[in-house]
Parts: structure tokens; C-alpha cells; sequence
């Protein structure tokens, strides 16, 4: 019975941002950072870094894997290499420190213009406008949520011509 088989979703994780040596069936071995392991499957995204623009992306299929081999722990940015790698262009991670003062810097400017707003959900993380939209971090116009459409469309270009909201390097 193959080892990597049996093991569980929590087991998988540790090997998450590290890099293995997987052997396949019929000997074939593959080496290089784990982004994903699926939870349903066991299959391996791997990447590689080829170099500073390039990387190699394989999956290795759960039911091929014979073995996993750890080869290195990492370095402390490779879970950001790893992660940049799936993010849509022009986004970005943002510290809870930048996502609290994006949501300060909205709700002031919102209430200086006279517009309703106040802080709901889990940790007060999400604004909400006039009772009947949301915005939610990181607090651009594509954040918003609302059911009316018209409502949604006039603060999300509110929001966007808002010099006072968003990065100020942007």
C-alpha cells in the first residue's frame, strides 16, 4: 500500500511551502516546491523556479505518487514567491496595519461627504454604506456588494474617484 495515500488533508499540509522529491510510478521522479496538495485527489502542484521571471509549474497525480521526499525547509519569502505566483495581476497582499488605515481613510472620507457609514462583522472589518451595501477589505470598488445595482454603481465610482481612498503610490 502506498504511504502517501493513507495519508490525511492536516498530513499533507506540513509539506506546503517546501521542497520535495516525488516519485512516481514507473520510477519518475519530480522535484520542487509544493504549492498545493489537493485534498480530494493528493495530487502535488510543484513549482520551480527557473529563474527571476520564470518558473515551471507541474502536478504530479495523487494515485502515481509512490513517495514524498522533503528536501528543504525554504527560505522566509518563499511562501510569498509561491503565493504571488496565483495572485491577479496588479493585486496585492495587504498587512493588517494597511487594511485597518484603507478602512479608516474610506470611512472618513465617506462621513466628511455626509455619507452614512458604520463598521460591521466579524472584528468590525466591513463598512457599511447608507444600511444597504458592504465594502470589504481591502476597500476598493470592486469590494463593494450591494443588491441594488444603481446604489452599487454610484459608490463604487465614488470610491474610485476618491483621492483619499486606496494606496497613495497607485
Amino acid at each position: 500500500m502506498n504511504e502517501w495515500k493513507t495519508k490525511k488533508p492536516l498530513e499533507w499540509e506540513k509539506y506546503l511551502n517546501k521542497e520535495v522529491k516525488v516519485t512516481a510510478d514507473e520510477k519518475n521522479t519530480y522535484q520542487g516546491w509544493v504549492f498545493t496538495v489537493d485534498p480530494v485527489s493528493g495530487s502535488v502542484v510543484l513549482v520551480n523556479f527557473v529563474d527571476a521571471e520564470k518558473v515551471s509549474v507541474a502536478t504530479v497525480m495523487g494515485h502515481a505518487i509512490q513517495a514524498v521526499e522533503l528536501i528543504s525547509e525554504g527560505e522566509s519569502n518563499t511562501t510569498e514567491r509561491l503565493s504571488a505566483l496565483f495572485m491577479p495581476v496588479g493585486s496585492r497582499a495587504y498587512s493588517n496595519e494597511e487594511l485597518e488605515q484603507r478602512k479608516l481613510r474610506l470611512k472618513s472620507w465617506l462621513e466628511k461627504n455626509r455619507i452614512p457609514v458604520t463598521e460591521q462583522g466579524d472584528q468590525n472589518k466591513t463598512l457599511c454604506v447608507a444600511g444597504v451595501l458592504t465594502v470589504s477589505p481591502p476597500y476598493n470598488a470592486e469590494d463593494c456588494n450591494s443588491s441594488n445595482e444603481i446604489i452599487l454603481s454610484r459608490v463604487q465610482s465614488l470610491i474610485n474617484c476618491n483621492p483619499e481612498a486606496g494606496d497613495k503610490n497607485e
